[in-house]
């Protein structure tokens, strides 16, 4: 890809606004050093090199703004591809907008929301995937989520989609060859080579497609509505798995009136729970029973539900109809026995022989809540995260992969029908055409402001 030449200079702060240690102010443009060189007049920085450090005041107008250092990167070699000019000054957002005020006054203008990786972008310094993997490490809150979008950042996924999309161009430029010799019944690609590299391609778009399923739960977290009867301990196992005292805890049935949310980090992945009001069948009380209308809409939005009984009020016969409940509703649900405290766990499991998969706790005790904390990783992940592997987590990438899964379909049987080469081409073209959609090669405007609409000011 070209590099593109802006005729203007943006600023804008790159530090989270607020009062911190230091911020750095971030230029990029034809105008940097020209800038710069207005508010810094001690240097020169178009004859200082590139990637270095100076320290020194920043003046307008005759006045010290701040004393800071400035870190230069001369084009290509900067991260947008531009010439770039990073100021580090003290913390104050006083301080920084009188500095980036002064940059504009100079000849900048504020950078809309991500048009610092957007230039990047266009400069052919990221292709697409990295650029959105950028907002998805600034965006990580788990080792995972970090994991996944360092991994696109290194240009694994584009990569992976680079090497197919260039062996289907040399595939279609062969049977675009065999056009112009149409009339002498020649075939210059290989139908055997090309139905192996579609089977291929098929196989690597399928995996990348299942493993979006992965990716939601790493990029979005999952939600887990803890439902039950009245005092059967749901608050009590909120707090136990929190570790803290957040939902109040009382021997009195009904005393959660509405749903309380948290959100738990467990072995990487974001477990927002939901301690919903207790279901019974019947209740007089209004507020009680708009409570526990609640939870049953919380129940049915849940990607997970932990259903929590009192091993010493249920019987099987109650068990089993909760559990063929939610078969018929296809929810992910765990059975979780609690208050084995005032029971031995040897005479619950006995009691509940006949369903093994059912977990056994004590959640004012604090028994077992660990093991409990492991089975709903289990159940989510469905087995080990990759994250050496690429998991997509980006809707616009699993839709586009979708297509290109439909139109290696359409190669196929194109190839089975023995079609000829020209609509063959057609359908190899549209495959390509989806790569190119997701690593950027094809874009639009309207496309490219929508994804960087999204980064922050400053990236």
């Amino acid at each position: 890809m070209k590099s593109v030449i802006w005729e203007d200079t943006i600023v804008a702060l790159a530090t989270p606004p607020g009062i911190g240690a230091i911020g750095v102010i971030r230029l990029s443009g034809k105008k940097t050093f020209e800038i710069i060189n207005e508010l810094f007049p001690s240097k020169n920085f178009a004859e200082e090199a590139s990637h270095s450090l100076h320290v020194g005041f920043i003046k307008h107008h005759g006045e010290i703004l701040d004393e800071v250092v400035v870190s230069i990167y001369r084009s290509p070699r900067s991260y947008t591809g531009e010439d770039v000019v990073e100021i580090s000054g003290h913390g104050s957002p006083f301080v920084l907008q009188q500095i980036i005020n002064a940059c504009i006054e100079n000849g900048a203008r504020l950078a809309r929301p991500g048009e610092f990786t957007q230039r990047a972008f266009l400069n052919g310094k990221l292709d697409l995937t990295q650029a959105e993997a950028v907002a998805d490490l600034i965006a990580s809150n788990t080792s995972i989520s970090q994991k996944a979008a360092l991994h696109n950042i290194r240009g694994g996924f584009s990569q992976q989609l680079k090497e197919l999309r260039e062996r289907l161009i040399r595939f279609s430029a062969l049977i675009e060859l065999e056009l112009d010799f149409s009339q002498e019944d020649v075939e210059f690609a290989d139908r055997r080579q090309l139905q192996e590299l579609i089977d291929e391609v098929d196989k690597v778009t399928t995996s990348l497609i299942d493993s979006f399923k992965l990716g939601n739960v790493v990029r979005n977290g999952i939600s887990v509505a803890i439902i039950g009867k009245p005092n059967a301990g749901k608050s009590t196992l909120l707090n136990a798995l929190l570790n803290e005292e957040r939902a109040i805890v009382s021997d009195i049935p009904g005393t959660t009136r509405d749903t309380v949310e948290e959100v738990i980090n467990i072995d990487g992945i974001l477990f927002r729970l939901i301690d919903t009001a207790g279901i019974r069948q019947h209740s007089t009380d209004i507020i009680e029973s708009a409570g526990m209308q609640r939870s049953i809409e919380k129940m049915k939005q849940a990607d997970l539900v932990i259903y929590l009984f009192d091993v010493n009020e249920i019987t099987t016969q109650e068990l089993g109809e909760i559990k063929n409940n939610f078969s018929i509703q296809q929810s992910r649900y765990l059975l979780v026995g609690n208050k084995i405290d005032l029971v031995s766990e040897q005479s619950a499991r006995e009691k509940f022989s006949e369903d093994p998969e059912i977990l056994f706790i004590s959640a004012i005790k604090q028994q077992h809540i660990d093991d409990l904390k492991e089975r709903m990783v289990n159940t989510v992940l469905e087995g080990e995260v990759q994250t050496e592997s690429t998991i997509v987590t980006n809707a616009r990438h699993f839709h586009a992969l979708r297509q290109l899964r439909t139109a290696l379909g359409d190669v196929k049987k194109g190839i089975n029908d023995k079609i000829p080469g020209d609509l063959v081409a057609i359908d190899i073209r549209r495959c390509l055409h989806y790569l190119g959609e997701i690593t950027g090669e094809i874009t639009n405007e309207d496309q490219l402001d929508y994804i960087f609409s999204k980064f922050c000011i400053g990236k």
